[in-house]
């Protein structure tokens, strides 16, 4: 039997100032920048679930809501959603805080998917992951689906198998 680890045991909070380097013309933070933190913070959360060394293997869409400004102070949450077999998906959600202003906003929000490798490069069975409260169990149920459609994406499944998605739009065979 799996190992197996509570979700929220994997949750990992970072907290950025942004700086003139970090900015463009426009004095907003780069969207590099950012993600360079997320995939930070996703990072650690991966590791902290997996206790071992893990990659990028990918990233969902990254959208940019609301620009971040020079100055204001960027706290990066992330968390394990589900594991699976050697892979892990990682929950990001970024908050810019203007803090002189006394104001702050969630301005992105993603999903970077992990897999955690042994001493020779060579993927390893991960622990499985435990929701507990009702948002991590909603955002557990998706990860199935989100599987799914990053694998036909990338050419790894074939649409007519992804029986996850075909469920979510009552498609039969």
């Amino acid at each position: 039997m799996r190992k197996q680890k509570n979700v929220r045991d994997s949750y990992v909070r970072m907290t950025e100032l942004v700086l003139p380097n970090d900015t463009n013309t426009l004095h907003n933070l780069m969207g590099g920048r950012m993600m360079h933190w997320m995939d930070i913070v996703s990072a650690i959360a991966a590791q902290k679930h997996s206790n071992r060394i893990v990659v990028t293997a990918s990233v969902d869409n990254v959208s940019f809501r609301e620009s971040i400004k020079l100055g204001n102070v960027i706290t990066l949450e992330a968390q394990v959603t589900r594991a699976f077999s050697t892979s892990m998906e990682v929950h990001i959600t970024v908050w810019a805080e203007d803090i002189p202003s006394g104001t702050k906003v969630k301005s992105n929000e993603a999903y970077f998917t992990f897999v955690a490798l042994d001493d020779a490069g060579k993927p390893l069975p991960v622990p499985e992951a435990m929701p507990e409260t009702e948002e991590e169990k909603e955002k557990y149920a998706g990860a199935l689906r989100r599987r799914q459609l990053r694998l036909i994406l990338a050419g790894r499944m074939k649409p007519n198998d992804a029986t996850e998605l075909k469920s979510l739009f009552d498609i039969k065979d």
